[in-house]
């Protein structure tokens, strides 16, 4: 055994043919080596991802070693080249060169084994926080990251051949000063814009009343936010005013929306039954919810009259309006059968007649 690995084992007494034979024998056996633990690797990985999913009940570990484990056993491959390439006796440029485009391919397998698990991760996100929102964050947090993996890379690569970045950092970061000054308004809300769709005030879909204006949200976009206004008007609001303004969202925690009547009945009519007519012309509407069912209440004395209230809930703010016409239309209906008055503002003028000074 040890005559034959010593006459395969390269010596420089050899004829050349005979020296780069040997040379060439061993790099194939290099390379097939790590091709065969290319391979084991990649029945490794789907291995331990089918147990940590029969233990856990979650496909994440097995879905992302999935998609990993190509590029994983591509870049072992090249491990092996590498390591081929530096023991062969060739050139030192010639060595240089192919070792150098050796590791920039290296560097792009990593980054997109990187950028693998980083995607995979994010849509298990994005499903959690449902398709408007995904549509809106994920393709955003992907650019961001995909261009910090792509400066990453670039850094490394260039440090790996003895370049400076020292300096193209310093004017890296002169530029983005400059550019930051120059475009201030617009980073301002291109972050507003990140803010909104991590911080979720409201989502895509959402009724949300800004002011006195009341719209539906359309689109959460990098630097505005556009929304449709109850008047078919569009509204398209730089995001950075939404992050400083008080916003109400008529749509969450749930789509239940709530609404009020108020009238007013003579000092002598009977209360209970005044306030007893209206909860029962409100349930008698079928956009009224029957729970919580509509609630009357007393809220105060006028001039000769005594103030009513009446609350109720519908299932959505976009049917309010009409709920609240047809609740109207019904407790006017349900007065004038029960003979209850609403009354109407009276004035009576006294005029007195002065004796003295009457002609």
């Amino acid at each position: 055994m040890d005559n034959i690995l010593s006459f395969f084992a390269p010596d420089e007494g050899d004829i050349f043919f005979l020296f780069w034979a040997k040379q060439t024998l061993i790099s194939v056996a290099v390379l097939a080596v790590f091709y065969l633990l290319s391979r084991l690797l990649r029945r490794l990985l789907a291995r331990v991802g089918a147990h940590y999913t029969r233990l856990t009940k979650h496909d994440l570990v097995e879905t992302t070693l999935e998609r990993i484990s190509s590029p994983a056993a591509l870049l072992l491959n090249f491990a092996g080249l590498h390591l081929v390439i530096k023991r062969l006796p060739l050139p030192e440029r010639l060595t240089a060169i192919a070792a150098g485009i050796v590791f920039v391919i290296n560097i792009v397998i990593v980054a997109n084994i990187v950028y693998r698990v980083m995607d995979e991760m994010l849509k298990r996100y994005g499903n959690k926080l449902g398709p408007d929102m995904s549509r809106q964050l994920i393709p955003l947090v992907q650019k961001l990251f995909s261009i910090f993996l792509v400066g990453t890379a670039l850094i490394i690569t260039l440090k790996h051949f003895n370049y400076d970045i020292l300096s193209l950092v310093t004017a890296l970061g002169v530029g983005s000063l400059a550019i930051g000054l120059a475009a201030k308004d617009t980073l301002a809300n291109m972050i507003s814009g990140f803010t909104l769709m991590i911080d979720m005030p409201f989502r895509i879909g959402d009724r949300i009343q800004l002011g006195n204006k009341q719209g539906d949200v359309v689109d959460i976009g990098l630097r505005s936010t556009r929304i449709k206004a109850v008047d078919n008007t569009f509204l398209i609001i730089p995001n950075s005013e939404l992050c400083n303004s008080t916003v109400i969202n008529m749509d969450f925690p749930d789509l239940r929306a709530t609404g009020s009547v108020s009238l007013g009945v003579t000092v002598g009519s009977d209360l209970d039954k005044a306030r007893k007519v209206m909860e029962e012309a409100a349930l008698a509407v079928s956009d009224i919810l029957k729970d919580p069912a509509p609630k009357a209440l007393c809220t105060g004395f006028g001039d000769g009259v005594v103030h009513l209230s009446l609350g109720f809930w519908v299932s959505g703010s976009r049917s309010l309006a009409i709920a609240t016409d047809s609740v109207v239309l019904a407790v006017a209906a349900a007065f004038r059968e029960h003979g209850i008055n609403i009354p109407y503002p009276t004035r009576t003028v006294f005029m007195e007649k002065d004796a003295n000074h009457a002609p």
